[in-house]
């Protein structure tokens, strides 16, 4: 066999464990798999139309990542996001939002200003339509859209992270109370302060707009979600 082709295929076998690891990454993080499930590579190979090595490689980076845990000769087991993962998760982002919000202010490009802008006038217009889906993934557009404007690809990477550790918790609490209008408003005046290149009050509004949706989701209650 070729270099080229054995190239190919170690390429191929990356490609697809990530895709499978993805899959059931997802999977977790969304709660179709409870706590303690038991993740058989036969019986998700079958469901994703592969193989067990990719799925066992998956499930190997997932307990990497602390999302599964692998008992030998017994099997890989989910280990869910508890509410305790949570409320650390919101407090590391507090401080790191606030750095991302900085960097944001110091290195966004035109381009970048005018999609931050879109994305927050799009979630104006779906906040007073109450489309709360919607808000949700407008949500998380924009806060991905300032990860990429802080240009740090490895804070990108630790937020993106953060961000996808708590979808559930986000999903089920931007609609309670006044805080989708609260979390807008919180949004334009980070986007102003961006827009006038004051990183201080950027990266001070980034931490308060994360401190208070931790207020929001403990008001709301974190075991009506995990």
């Amino acid at each position: 066999m070729s270099d080229k082709q054995n190239a190919r295929e170690t390429r191929d076998r990356y490609s697809l464990r990530g895709k499978v690891y993805e899959s059931i990454r997802e999977d977790i993080l969304s709660g179709r798999y409870q706590q303690g499930t038991e993740l058989k590579e036969a019986a998700i190979g079958t469901e994703l139309g592969v193989s067990r090595t990719p799925v066992r490689e998956a499930l190997r980076q997932l307990e990497l990542e602390g999302l599964v845990n692998i008992i030998p000769n017994r099997g890989a087991y989910v280990n869910m996001i508890t509410a305790k993962d949570v409320q650390d998760i919101y407090i590391i982002r507090s401080m790191l939002e606030g750095l991302c919000a900085r960097w944001a202010t110091q290195n966004i490009t035109e381009e970048q200003l005018e999609d931050l802008e879109e994305t927050l006038c799009l979630s104006e217009y779906h906040t007073q339509k109450g489309h709360y889906e919607k808000l949700y993934e407008l949500d998380s557009l924009f806060h991905e859209q300032l990860y990429c404007a802080a240009g740090s690809r490895i804070l990108n990477h630790v937020l993106s992270d953060f961000h996808d550790y708590v979808k559930r918790v986000r999903r089920e609490s931007i609609a309670f109370a006044d805080r989708p209008v609260k979390s807008t408003m919180e949004h334009r005046a980070i986007f102003e302060a961006v827009k006038v290149k004051d990183a201080e009050q950027a990266e001070a509004l980034a931490r308060e707009h994360i401190k208070h949706t931790i207020e929001n989701i403990q008001v709301y209650g974190l075991d009506k979600i995990l």
